[in-house]
């Protein structure tokens, strides 16, 4: 596809002697697409070339040589340079792109070769899947898919927490109350209601806690007994997560948690020991880390444990070897910001630099109430995000019911809509702003929601239904796409690429869900301002060519979110 930015960068080259490259950074887009569809700053070039803007300007503006076919026209403002590039080739490059690549167009090679480990979701074994993993699993599942349409090899890790005395609890209240609890119905329920209640009891009857103990002991000890059972409780957790995963259509390639790297804490030990690294602290042992503005880095508690760190560690040691990552992507809540520029700086210290530089920690706010409360146990309004997920979709068929009864497959439109309204207000805002929960923003049709978006893509499909055809590209005639909401929607279109590129850069899918709040907007002015379907052939051709190029991109771009797509509404 034609690179108009290059275009420019190259023209403006030749006549100042400059690179290039550089010459296509200073390149903007303006606020006000009158001013022109780019603007070069002709002041950066000012100490280089010894002259004022102005003069930068209308020096190259008399000696640019200029393809007609590419820029339409040059104007100066102030020292811009405000450049007009041809309409009817910006529609054609793109159009034909579209029809070309279909689901694949905006996608790039910039990652080729190279592997990105992702480590998102992770929760706690022996309990339901909680509305707190939702920011996780939803953001990570966002940048597995926007890193491997850039060309990466995402490797998705699920951390799962599935080690610890919370097992221990789990194992000896079972053993003591399982023929309280209905098991039949919901294991994951019962096992979460043992634990509840363990935790509860203990607090009257420390023998409990020592009982837990020794269950723990046991299993850490490999005892056959405890084994089996710790792989029961995983195996059942996993199965009921999996429900959830399938909905929001994340995928893992790896699910090593906690335990995994209980035989791999203890060589990193012995390399920080050998190395120098490791200091006696009170009973502990700590990294150092005083000279870069850090509170120690605890490795082995003055219980003799390790700790969090030491097991990020041994994961990163693994990883390394493993997947040798160019990005090793980590994303995990604010209040862990701390603890991983902690574990980078170590593996820094440790000698491979080379990797912790390429150590990202994504981190994201809290999901809240409308009242600005956060969603927590606390506060008794937690709840399983599956039972979230279904009451979305539930809301949905209800919304169906009432304005389209007749509607084909309405089960499936529901799960669609529904499920995507969660994942997409999720990934409406940057990431690191709270999340807010309200049933009825989320689920808007006419707002800046998932369902909007899908709206505006299920119009798409019914005009191209109605016209019973889609025209010949290679015939179609783009002159007769030159109307501003044509032109601005065909614009946004063209940088489709350049906006997933900057999420991946970015770690930050909320520019991709922006994104398409503003293509399915233009195009909605344009469709409210225009009829696709009309008497002169010519005219519809080159309507419904847009009209199809948009629906390729709004179903792309939900889809590298998590979301799907239906097809009525």
């Amino acid at each position: 596809m034609l690179d108009f930015k290059e275009e420019i960068a190259k023209a403006i080259a030749k006549v100042t002697n400059m690179e290039e490259k550089q010459l296509r950074e200073y390149i903007e887009i303006p606020p006000n697409s009158d001013l022109g569809d780019y603007a070069f700053p002709c002041f950066k070039l000012a100490k280089d070339l010894r002259k004022a803007p102005q003069a930068i300007a209308e020096d190259i503006k008399a000696n640019i040589e200029i393809d007609g076919k590419v820029i339409e026209r040059i104007e100066i403002v102030g020292g811009y340079l405000n450049i007009y590039i041809n309409k009817e080739a910006l529609a054609e490059n793109v159009l034909k792109e579209v029809y070309d690549k279909k689901e694949k167009y905006g996608s790039s090679n910039i990652g080729k070769g190279k592997n990105v480990v992702i480590d998102y979701s992770a929760p706690n074994i022996a309990k339901p899947f909680h509305i707190g993993h939702l920011r996780s699993t939803v953001i990570g599942g966002a940048l597995y898919k926007i890193y491997n349409f850039v060309g990466y090899n995402s490797v998705g890790i699920n951390y799962l927490g599935d080690w610890g005395l919370q097992f221990g609890k789990v194992m000896a209240g079972y053993d003591m109350w399982k023929d309280e609890y209905d098991f039949e119905k919901s294991e994951i329920q019962a096992l979460l209601k043992i634990y509840v209640r363990f935790n509860q009891e203990e607090k009257d009857n420390p023998e409990l806690t020592e009982k837990a103990r020794e269950y723990f002991k046991r299993l850490e000890d490999g005892n056959e007994k405890e084994v089996e059972m710790w792989k029961w409780i995983r195996s059942t957790s996993l199965e009921n997560y999996q429900k959830t995963y399938d909905l929001l259509n994340s995928k893992f390639d790896s699910y090593n948690g906690e335990a995994y790297y209980n035989d791999k804490m203890g060589p990193v030990v012995e390399e920080l020991e050998q190395k120098g690294l490791l200091k006696d602290s009170e009973g502990a042992k700590i990294v150092d880390l005083e000279e870069y503005d850090m509170p120690p880095c605890i490795i082995i508690t003055s219980a003799g444990t390790t700790i969090y760190a030491t097991r990020d560690l041994a994961s990163l040691k693994e990883r390394m070897k493993r997947y040798d990552f160019a990005k090793a992507v980590y994303v995990v809540g604010n209040e862990q910001r701390l603890h991983f520029k902690q574990v980078f700086k170590v593996l820094e210290l440790m000698g491979y630099e080379d990797y912790a530089k390429n150590c990202v920690h994504v981190p994201f706010g809290l999901v809240v109430d409308k009242d600005g409360e956060k969603i927590g146990s606390r506060k008794g309004n937690s709840v399983a995000l599956e039972d979230i997920l279904k009451e979305a979709i539930q809301k949905v068929e209800k919304i169906i019911d009432e304005k389209n009864p007749e509607l084909e497959d309405k089960a499936d439109v529901a799960r669609k809509v529904g499920v995507g309204a969660i994942i997409f207000n999720d990934l409406a805002n940057s990431r690191v702003k709270d999340e807010i929960f309200d049933w009825d923003m989320l689920l808007n049709f006419q707002g800046e929601t998932g369902p909007y978006i899908q709206y505006i893509y299920v119009r798409t499909n019914s005009v191209l239904e109605k016209a019973g055809y889609m025209p010949e590209i290679d015939k179609v005639d783009f002159s007769k796409l030159q109307e501003k909401q044509a032109v601005e929607t065909i614009k946004l279109l063209y940088r489709f690429n350049e906006f997933v590129e900057s999420a991946a850069e970015k770690n930050e899918p909320s520019i991709v869900s922006r994104y398409l709040i503003d293509v399915a907007q233009s195009f909605s002015g344009f469709y409210n301002e225009h009829k696709i379907i009309t008497e002169d052939k010519a005219v519809q051709d080159a309507r419904l060519a847009l009209t199809y190029a948009v629906g390729n991109v709004l179903k792309t771009g939900v889809t590298l979110l998590g979301m799907e797509m239906p097809n009525k509404m």
